[in-house]
């Protein structure tokens, strides 16, 4: 019954295309395994391959007399990471990120605000621009531009002793783990870059969030005698939260494996990408890379999952 059905609605074709097409019609599975079959081996072969490849490589070592890779499995290169050096490198990558995050949330909040409530036709159009033109140029050319801005002969600098500031600046420069010669060779120049480069990223989501916040659930707050503070608590923040959690995972992601910007921005001290790269280029160590790389990987998972049961990916 259901053959002579298809026959009537669907006539057998001759042509070699037509009765290619008949028979993906009559079997949509086989057309969706030759569709999503490719890209799905590509992503397990390329992405999780090396994945594994990497994990397999953090627990080998490295013979100390030879500098050649001991393949046994042992758990000598993760004893390594321990080491005060290179625990201190992981603490530092883990403390600046973290900053970034709480930062970029700070600021990005009443801007995504303005945007959701007040941004109208536009307004609302200039905002996307303003907020995605950034993203538009150069990684690079952004952050040699802001290497200019914060050196010590820089516009930032100039702007300080046009104002008579250059006493603040010489004394937050003077500062044991902030400061530096300069902005441009300091962790507050490295975090400067890394809040203007990963801001967007924050902004967007939470701006998203906000705007499925009913209009009629802060109006009730306010008939109800809700202070602006209370609202924000109460009503506000809990359903913008999941947008907020949403942006902290692109930034904290982001300046988490970040090697550009500590290496052109940044004082000596390494942070985990230029671990990385030191490790595997010039030390030629790649289990003790591999094992670095590992550190974010893990990071990120636990951060992951706390951040879907906040309910961060309804956000994205």
């Amino acid at each position: 019954m259901t053959i002579v059905a298809e026959s009537i609605i669907l006539p057998e074709r001759r042509s070699t295309a037509g009765r290619l097409s008949d028979f993906f019609w009559r079997h949509p599975h086989v057309l969706l395994a030759i569709l999503l079959g490719p890209p799905l081996l590509w992503l397990g072969l390329v992405y999780l391959g090396s994945l594994f490849a990497l994990l397999l490589q953090s627990f080998f070592s490295i013979d100390e007399f030879s500098g050649l890779i001991n393949y046994e499995f042992t758990l000598a290169t993760y004893r390594q990471l321990l080491t005060d050096a290179n625990l201190d490198i992981i603490l530092r990558t883990v403390t600046m990120a973290a900053l970034v995050t709480l930062v970029s949330a700070v600021i990005a909040f009443p801007i995504a605000y303005y945007a959701a409530r007040y941004a109208r036709g536009k307004w609302k159009a200039l905002f996307y621009l303003a907020v995605m033109l950034p993203l538009w140029s150069s990684y690079l050319v952004k952050v040699y531009a802001w290497k200019l801005i914060l050196a010590k002969e820089g516009i930032l600098t100039w702007f300080f002793e046009k104002l008579n500031l250059l006493w603040l600046l010489d004394a937050w420069l003077a500062l044991p783990l902030v400061g530096g010669n300069s902005l441009s060779v300091s962790y507050t120049g490295t975090f400067i870059v890394f809040v203007y480069v990963w801001m967007p990223f924050m902004i967007l989501p939470i701006q998203a969030a906000l705007e499925r916040v009913p209009q009629n659930l802060i109006e009730a707050s306010s008939d109800l005698g809700g202070t602006p503070a209370q609202t924000f608590r109460y009503v506000l923040f809990p359903l913008a939260l999941p947008g907020i959690v949403a942006g902290s995972i692109f930034t904290f992601s982001l300046t988490l494996g970040d090697y550009i910007i500590p290496q052109i921005v940044g004082s000596s001290r390494l942070f985990i990408g230029q671990a990385v790269y030191a490790q595997q280029g010039t030390a030629g160590n790649i289990p003790l890379a591999a094992a670095f790389t590992v550190v974010p990987i893990v990071i990120m998972g636990a951060y992951l999952w706390m951040a879907k049961r906040m309910g961060a990916f309804d956000a994205l």
